[in-house]
């Protein structure tokens, strides 16, 4: 699906892989990020990450480590997951907090969910949202996204947000 990655205006886009740990552990230790994605050991990043590389290898889609262009710092994740318990693909995004406030999610997320219409036989991608996080409400949002229903992930309340694919000629999808 990415490729080499998507380089957008500020940020390039990769597949995220086992070698991203240190800094997926790094990402998910702040209390104000992981208030609503949890935190993450060295152990369970490495089991998580692994999971991201067999969805890349076997779906040909999944979580992107989301660098700034200028400097090739990791700032985040972006990208689209399949939950095998919704038989849905989820874009998702969670940045350091000092890059909050600049665009960078709505541009990753914007990147990932273009990518996969172009590339993905999906007539709707879903952004799940946990209560209170009002933050990537926004995101969601301003990507044209809208609440489709209720429902639980990992025994928790999420509302399911849907952005339908787009109208017009039908683009080359491959897989689902």
């Amino acid at each position: 699906m990415f490729g080499h990655g998507i380089e957008t205006d500020r940020l390039f886009l990769r597949p995220l892989g086992i070698s991203d740990a240190a800094a997926f552990v790094e990402l998910h230790a702040d209390p104000r990020v992981n208030r609503f994605v949890g935190a993450f050991s060295v152990r369970q990043a490495r089991e998580r990450l692994t999971e991201v590389e067999r969805q890349w290898a076997e779906r040909g889609h999944g979580l992107c480590a989301v660098e700034l262009r200028s400097s090739g710092e990791f700032i985040g994740r972006s990208g689209l997951q399949y939950w095998r318990q919704l038989d849905e693909v989820e874009l998702g995004w969670t940045l350091k907090a000092e890059h909050w406030g600049h665009g960078y999610a709505t541009e990753a997320a914007r990147a990932c969910v273009d990518r996969g219409f172009a590339t993905l036989d999906a007539d709707y991608f879903t952004a799940l949202m946990r209560p209170g996080n009002e933050s990537s409400v926004k995101v969601a949002e301003r990507l044209g996204f809208s609440p489709r229903r209720e429902d639980e992930l990992h025994g928790s309340p999420v509302t399911v947000y849907a952005l339908d694919r787009p109208a017009g000629p039908p683009s080359a999808r491959r897989t689902r």
